[in-house]
């Protein structure tokens, strides 16, 4: 039997890596193509936008509310079991989707299928990856998190251009027979990692009832709702534009490709600026962003450099949200901290399409819906501005 020295660090230890970042690439692609769906699903079903959007919410809402759960399996009863599942039910809520023929089935089919597939198939092979590595940890998380970028990048102009071709329905069955397989690769490279995690402390519950927690909380909210908000509509915005279907998907291409650059430059603008002033940096560049979508004309241009300082704006935060809670509060519960704060995207998820499917129909412009992004955006940038770099102690409670 090997040691576990031989074990971290090893080439099988990047396998699971291979497995995190190709579960990152299907879970995210899938989910954040989800803009390429809305015009010909609302169409088709004779649905308002923000009926057709309440799918990206729900699906939102399941990923990120059931994560921690479905990571707690994985340490019980393995990861492989859980991503397998995890295969399954993505593959088949695709699936299903493309024979609903009401939107509350797809509130079943695409939210709830979709949405637990991916918790099962995306949160268990990333939180195995640390327990593999003690040189290199930091290097390979890094890796393993720039799936969900390049997932962005490549899938929605391959779902717009299997549209055009296909059709919404057979483009949804395409992408879940080819998602469900991708993820059992996944499965198959998973494994328990040498090194167990710590168990969570007493201490948990001072942490999430600290004044940081909860102003980090609450901006995250705040930012990552506006965030959802182009993710959905951007695509719809530059179709009303005159653009066609691939070039309306490939703006988020853009955005996720930009996301990955500004995770790729991490480390050289961390230590030039500080983790914490460049978390509120990039808050405040995500924020102000939108203020490009809002005077967009009708020149494609202008949306692409849009969804450009987005998407790195994008890729600096959401690669600094582990290192500021660290600065913040230290390793100790790190895992569970981060799981109680994985919740405040379910929230975005959940919050911001349909409001911002509300607001379309309700004024019939994308403009109206950019304004309430940039203002959302800005009041994220807010919540964090007084945050201090020094260690927080958690006896300062809310």
């Amino acid at each position: 039997m090997r040691s576990v020295a031989t074990e971290v660090d090893s080439r099988r230890a990047w396998l699971t890596v291979a497995a995190a970042f190709l579960a990152g690439f299907v879970v995210f692609g899938i989910t954040y193509s989800f803009g390429v769906f809305v015009e010909p699903m609302a169409a088709e079903l004779h649905a308002s936008r923000a009926a057709t959007s309440a799918l990206f919410s729900i699906t939102g809402l399941t990923f990120y509310a059931l994560g921690s759960l479905t990571g707690h399996l994985s340490d019980r009863l393995g990861p492989r079991i859980v991503v397998s599942t995890g295969a399954v039910l993505l593959g088949a809520g695709l699936v299903s989707t493309a024979y609903i023929e009401q939107m509350w089935g797809g509130y079943l089919t695409y939210g709830i299928g979709v949405g637990l597939g991916a918790a099962c198939a995306y949160v268990p092979t990333l939180a195995i990856v640390g327990g593999w590595f003690t040189k290199r940890r930091n290097t390979a998380l890094g890796i393993a998190a720039t799936g969900t970028g390049c997932g962005m990048l490549i899938v929605p102009p391959l779902a717009a251009s299997l549209i055009e071709h296909f059709g919404w329905r057979n483009a949804d069955i395409i992408l879940g027979v080819g998602c469900a397989s991708l993820l059992m690769i996944c499965a198959a490279l998973t494994e328990r990692p040498p090194l167990a995690p710590s168990p969570a402390g007493h201490s948990l519950y001072r942490v999430v009832r600290s004044r940081a927690f909860v102003m980090l909380y609450i901006s995250w909210v705040l930012a990552t709702a506006a965030l959802f908000v182009p993710f959905v509509f951007l695509p719809a915005f530059a179709l009303d534009q005159g653009a066609s279907q691939v070039m309306a998907s490939a703006l988020i291409s853009v955005l996720g490709g930009m996301s990955v650059v500004g995770r790729l430059g991490l480390g050289v603008l961390g230590n030039l600026v500080g983790t914490l002033r460049l978390f509120k940096i990039a808050t405040f560049v995500m924020g102000v962003s939108y203020v490009m979508w809002l005077t967009a004309t009708t020149a494609y241009g202008g949306l692409v450099v849009f969804a450009a300082v987005l998407g790195f704006g994008y890729g600096v935060r959401i690669a600094l949200m582990p290192v500021v809670l660290i600065e913040l509060f230290g390793m100790q519960n790190l895992g569970a901290v981060l799981g109680v704060f994985f919740t405040a995207t379910g929230i975005s998820a959940f919050l911001g399409p349909p409001l911002g499917g509300f607001i379309v129909d309700f004024t019939g412009s994308y403009r109206w819906v950019a304004a309430f992004a940039f203002a959302m955006g800005l009041l994220g940038f807010f919540a964090v501005l007084r945050l201090k770099a020094d260690r927080v102690s958690t006896s300062h409670s809310v």
